[in-house]
């Protein structure tokens, strides 16, 4: 199969933002990587069905995000780790400061809802526009805003964060709770 350059350019940009939002969504690396991997092979193999001019990152976190759900209604009758007492006996505690931040930082997006922490991750992380987010996520624009508004203000508790507080340099945290003050 040919694909256009740009078509392809498209893909090979959005790699890193489909890998983000995948680790967003499952909190899980290998299993993200897995996601991206199948939302790639689904998009090449469905590309006669893309909307030239439109945001082909945008369609590929659609595929990535419907492949979420639709694994997650098939593991329903898996053990749930709610509380994360079993995967905390397995995790290795990271030595650096910013890994601790980011471990913090996971753990209270794992503390969100799937819907918040979807469409936070999606404006706030990946640059995607509100209204975007709310095409990605197949809901409105005011829910998207709601959603995003709950999200910060629950990470904020969660990391017991004050308002204009140095949160340090880190572009996932900046995008996400410095935002918080702003909207």
């Amino acid at each position: 199969m040919t694909v256009d350059p740009s078509v392809r350019q498209a893909v090979l940009e959005a790699i890193p933002h489909l890998r983000a939002f995948a680790i967003s969504l499952s909190g899980n690396i290998t299993y993200a990587d897995d996601l991206v991997q199948g939302a790639l092979l689904r998009g090449l193999e469905n590309l006669d069905k893309f909307q030239p001019g439109t945001n082909m990152q945008a369609w590929l976190f659609t595929i990535l995000r419907n492949q979420f759900y639709t694994d997650m209604r098939r593991r329903r009758k898996e053990v749930e780790d709610a509380d994360g007492a079993m995967a905390e006996r397995l995790a290795v505690m990271p030595e650096q400061s910013a890994r601790l931040d980011f471990s913090d930082m996971l753990a209270a997006l794992a503390k969100l809802s799937v819907e918040q922490r979807e469409a936070l991750v999606l404006v706030a992380a990946e640059g995607v526009s509100y209204e975007e987010a709310a095409q990605i996520c197949g809901t409105s624009l005011g829910t998207i805003k709601s959603r995003i508004n709950r999200a910060r203000t629950r990470l904020a508790e969660l990391l017991d964060l004050v308002p204009g507080e140095d949160i340090g340099p880190d572009r996932l945290v900046r995008a996400t709770l410095l935002m918080h003050a702003s909207v």
